[in-house]
């Protein structure tokens, strides 16, 4: 097969994969906004910080160890086999400490992440069921990423695709004819990544399947080895979930908890973007390892120019969706017809989605880096972007230009990540050792 149509076939298999991963939040925010109003989507935005470090932590430990996976069995080093089982093992460990947070102080956390008694009372519920079953959504992530470094990217989108439309149709059931509110939205969510092991496991135990689940003493260097290179996972993950947190502190000074519900429908819209873009670095993560321990520099220079095409053509989609949509989009999710919501989030989308004309090429780039084991500027940009920046420019522009300078925050941040990411990609991943 061709690079090119391995390139497709991986990629979008995996886009597909994300996408639905994504739609089950969108799904979540749409029946929340029906049944509980402004008061949910702030209430599910606040607890949005804490389930993207779940997941973000799940992604480092899954991919870095797929990676690691890969490329060991490639080079026939008899590590290989002891890297499901590790990521397993420490992934539940954090998974079970998740698990007690939220069995304990779910409303401490909802308190520390801006939520004042009213929203407290939506929140507490629905924070405590999906942190209960925080073990689950980091086997999930685990098991996807080793199916798919397994040359199967196929059953990890069927994984996936399926685990979202069972957590949408769950979604509607709980929340309306049983009548569960956030609770059932909530429990909605916890059961899906279920669905998404169990498919997994078909691989697992089908013959074609090299993955073996081989009980090794835990190994806390092989973790550290693995989160190497799966940082840039990690902060893919979190990246939003930090955004979400700092700007919902920002938005609650400026414009209270409707500016936080605005805010909701942009992340909530960003969140299926996003995903989109880390298809395209997980689904041609696969490749980009295979040729670069094969040292195959043709190839692993063919796999970049193909992700940052794709990256940018998907940007300019999302940009004319945008421009051209945007009002009907908040209206969606805006069920009470609140015109100082629709009003924010009009104006925030336009100015928000700006920065995935960068962000596709971070997101994509450092998925490179990841795969060929540049591990530093790996970090380097992942920390820019997902944490640095962005934190710092939020302060900035919305002590000078309030909201709009709250949106603008987003696409400053990835375009001077951009300029980093450009840079690490040509001394890295383009013209130096680290492909020969």
């Amino acid at each position: 097969m061709s690079v090119e149509k391995q390139f497709a076939k991986y990629v979008s298999q995996n886009v597909l994969g994300m996408i639905g991963m994504s739609l089950y939040i969108l799904a979540d925010t749409f029946f929340i906004s029906l049944a509980v109003g402004a008061k949910g989507i702030t209430a599910l935005n606040l607890a949005l910080p804490v389930y993207s470090l779940i997941f973000a932590i799940g992604a480092m430990i899954g991919v870095g160890s797929g990676i690691r996976f890969v490329i060991a069995r490639s080079r026939r080093q008899g590590e290989a086999d002891s890297y499901f089982f590790n990521a397993l093992f420490f992934g539940t460990a954090i998974g079970l400490v998740f698990l007690f947070m939220g069995l304990l102080i779910p409303d401490k956390i909802v308190a520390f992440l801006g939520g004042d008694a009213e929203i407290a009372a939506v929140g507490v519920p629905y924070t405590r069921i999906f942190m209960l079953f925080s073990p689950c959504f980091i086997w999930n992530y685990i098991c996807n990423a080793f199916v798919r470094n397994d040359k199967a990217p196929g059953i990890a989108m069927a994984a996936t695709l399926l685990s979202s439309l069972f957590n949408i149709v769950m979604d509607y059931v709980l929340m309306f004819p049983l009548h569960m509110g956030m609770e059932g939205a909530a429990l909605a969510t916890a059961c899906s990544p279920l669905v998404g092991v169990l498919i997994c496991c078909t691989h697992f135990f089908s013959r074609k399947s090299q993955i073996v689940l081989k009980p090794v003493r835990p190994s806390f260097r092989r973790l550290c080895y693995s989160c190497q290179v799966g940082v840039s996972a990690f902060v893919g993950e979190i990246s939003s979930g930090v955004i979400t947190a700092v700007f919902n502190f920002i938005i609650l000074s400026l414009a209270g908890n409707i500016g936080v519900a605005a805010y909701g429908v942009v992340a909530n819209t960003s969140l299926v973007a996003v995903s989109m873009f880390n298809g395209i670095a997980q689904g041609s993560q696969p490749l980009l390892s295979e040729c670069y321990s094969r040292w195959d520099v043709g190839q692993v220079r063919k796999n970049i120019r193909l992700g940052m095409g794709t990256s940018i053509a998907f940007a300019a989609m999302l940009l004319l969706l945008i421009y051209t949509g945007g009002e009907n989009i908040v209206a969606v999710f805006n069920s009470e017809q609140n015109p100082e919501l629709a009003s924010y989030a009009a104006t925030g989308l336009r100015l928000y989605f700006l920065g995935f004309l960068f962000a596709g090429i971070n997101i994509v780039g450092t998925g490179v880096l990841s795969a060929v084991e540049a591990a530093r500027w790996a970090f380097i940009t992942s920390i820019l972007r997902g944490f640095v920046a962005i934190i710092c420019f939020a302060c900035l522009l919305s002590h000078f230009f309030g909201m709009r300078g709250v949106w603008l925050a987003f696409p400053a941040a990835e375009f001077l990540t951009m300029i980093v990411t450009l840079t690490a990609l040509w001394k890295q991943a383009w013209d130096s050792p680290a492909v020969r």
